[in-house]
């Protein structure tokens, strides 16, 4: 008599929503990596890479990349009808990091994709997301036909400390990403735990 009678229906609640940034260097597989994984076609703000471009961005290892991000990407998951998972990949060169505080402000985490053909370009973004105190990980990209090196080798070159999770990935595969965003929340629950200990 006092309860909700079966006709009615159960209240409506909003799902909780995450959001994660993805990042790296430039032609690190940003995008890639959000495609693999998002439910929806993915957005995207792809500029085609001039002359001009070129002189400024090295792409010469890259001989097939003629874009590259200018503002961001953004894709997402549905975890189930509580929580929906928002990716924004930023862009990767430095002259648009202008871009980044408003695109990290309130990640729960970040993802910051390595290649190992190019590690120096990963300086920038670990400098930055470091700065800021923001729970990351470091995902390496295999790239077909690039050297691979042993994770620790990666960690060093890039003076990661022991507490940050580096892992493989192959930004093209939907399992490896999975994988990649199930360590960051791991890393997440972790500096939480230390935090409160």
């Amino acid at each position: 008599m006092y309860g909700r009678s079966e006709q009615e229906p159960a209240p409506s609640v909003s799902p909780a929503s995450i959001k994660m940034v993805i990042s790296g260097g430039f032609g690190v597989g940003k995008t890639t990596f959000i495609g693999a994984i998002s439910e929806i076609e993915p957005l995207v703000t792809e500029a085609a890479m001039t002359d001009l471009s070129t002189k400024v961005d090295d792409a010469t290892l890259l001989p097939d990349k003629s874009t590259t991000t200018v503002a961001l990407d953004f894709g997402r998951i549905t975890l189930d009808q509580t929580m929906i998972l928002f990716l924004f990949g930023t862009p990767g060169q430095e002259r648009f990091s202008f871009l980044w505080d408003d695109l990290a402000e309130g990640a729960l985490g970040v993802v910051i994709l390595a290649d190992t053909r190019r590690i120096e370009d990963c300086y920038p973004v670990l400098d930055y997301f470091e700065s800021r105190g923001e729970a990351f990980v470091v995902a390496v990209n295999n790239f077909e036909g690039a050297d691979t090196f042993d994770l620790a080798e990666v960690r060093e070159a890039l003076g990661v400390d022991e507490t940050v999770r580096v892992v493989d990935c192959d930004a093209r595969d939907r399992e490896s990403v999975k994988g990649v965003l199930i360590a960051l929340l791991d890393q997440v629950l972790l500096m939480r735990v230390s935090a409160n200990a």
